[in-house]
């Protein structure tokens, strides 16, 4: 993918505004409509980037399509950066609550940026698409909540747009993520796979996957529908004939932005209930 303008002259962007407590470096980017309208609060979107959970930036070419595409449509969007793994550095739950912090971050700061806290949603690619899971479908009692900070606030989501991420990591590959192998750790691979996760009447979630990706197959993302289709949790399975791994909203195979922005404005601009 080239690299996209973010200047543009019809959105905001807030640059590195700190989300996490003052000894992280990790910061966010948040992109805004123009012009909000005095009194008027409008929905929410924490954009996650990917990278096998030991790379990525905010601010790289997908997750800029997706913060100014959110922005231009009426979203408050925020991408950030967040813990990445490396050997001899593993960063579960750590990458998990960043994400979560993110959520917590926004109902807090809410008033500001004329956010509704009951409306906000969260999308990610590749391993952000796997993150995006997470945060959309563990509750407290799945023990993945940071205590800290803002441990009173919620970070709970109304919807999920997940693009081609891994959904059962132990049937993808070991990763620097543990810094253990699925067969030294099988119950952490199973922690941190969103497949672990359905249940009856989950967060709705749509899910995009190319063809031709030969990075995370994309019986991941088929075998996830199934699941969450099978359990009565809502759900909707895009497959891009051609797509590789990764694109954004605007991959040349096919304009996403009607599927993906009238997935949001369903969860997010309505009762919240698809209506």
């Amino acid at each position: 993918m080239e690299p996209l303008n973010s200047d543009t002259y019809d959105i905001r962007v807030e640059r590195d505004v700190a989300y996490l407590p003052e000894d992280r470096t990790e910061k966010s980017d948040l992109y805004l409509p123009l012009e909000i309208p005095k009194g008027k609060r409008i929905p929410a979107v924490v954009v996650i980037h990917g990278g096998g959970f030991r790379l990525g930036v905010k601010d790289s070419p997908r997750e800029v399509n997706i913060g100014e595409n959110l922005a231009r449509h009426g979203y408050v969007a925020m991408s950030i950066d967040y813990a990445l793994a490396a050997v001899g550095k593993p960063e579960w739950p750590r990458i998990l609550h960043d994400c979560k912090i993110a959520v917590r971050w926004l109902r807090v700061n809410a008033k500001r940026l004329q956010i509704d806290p009951d409306r906000i949603g969260v999308i990610g690619g590749s391993a952000g698409g796997t993150l995006a899971s997470l945060v959309a479908m563990t509750l407290p009692e799945d023990g993945l909540d940071p205590v800290e900070p803002m441990g009173d606030v919620s970070c709970a989501v109304s919807c999920c747009v997940d693009l081609y991420g891994v959904t059962d990591i132990g049937k993808w590959r070991d990763t620097v993520l543990f810094n253990k192998t699925f067969a030294e750790a099988p119950e952490l691979y199973r922690q941190a796979s969103p497949i672990t996760y359905v249940r009856p009447d989950g967060v709705p979630q749509l899910i995009l996957h190319g063809t031709a990706d030969d990075t995370v197959a994309v019986s991941q993302s088929a075998d996830f529908a199934l699941e969450l289709e099978q359990a009565g949790s809502p759900q909707e399975l895009i497959i891009v004939p051609g797509a590789v791994h990764s694109f954004h909203l605007e991959p040349e195979q096919r304009d996403l932005r009607p599927a993906v922005l009238g997935f949001f404005d369903r969860y997010l601009k309505s009762s919240g209930k698809g209506d």
